[in-house]
């Protein structure tokens, strides 16, 4: 399984950005793939997933801000990022991982960089 992440950059406080994921490979069916992202010095947390049947879930601390929705015919997942805040800024990984087995996968990651 491959997963190549792309959308990053620089975005001002209070703008949006939107960040995609396709994947390729052999991904299970019962899967779920989403986004977590990790700052400087911090460790890497759970942003947003979606289950294979268009389940979300959302932290909280971006929740009515992000949102995750899937093109299951482009194999992609995207992450809409909106009122960004400074808190918001890392790098961010794709992940897939298969229900039944818990295999996980990790694209390489978009930075994402927000100017106050």
């Amino acid at each position: 399984v491959q997963l190549q992440a792309s959308g990053g950059g620089l975005v001002e406080a209070g703008g949006s950005l939107r960040l995609s994921c396709v994947a390729s490979g052999d991904i299970a069916q019962l899967h779920i793939m989403g986004w977590y992202r990790q700052a400087p010095g911090k460790e890497r947390e759970f942003v947003a997933d979606i289950t294979n049947t268009d389940t979300p879930e959302i932290a909280d601390s971006v929740k009515g801000r992000f949102t995750i929705s899937r093109d299951d015919a482009e194999h992609t997942i995207y992450l809409q990022m909106n009122n960004v805040t400074p808190e918001d800024a890392g790098l961010y990984y794709c992940n897939v991982h298969n229900i039944i087995t818990k295999q996980h996968y990790w694209g390489q990651g978009t930075q994402v960089t927000v100017s106050s």
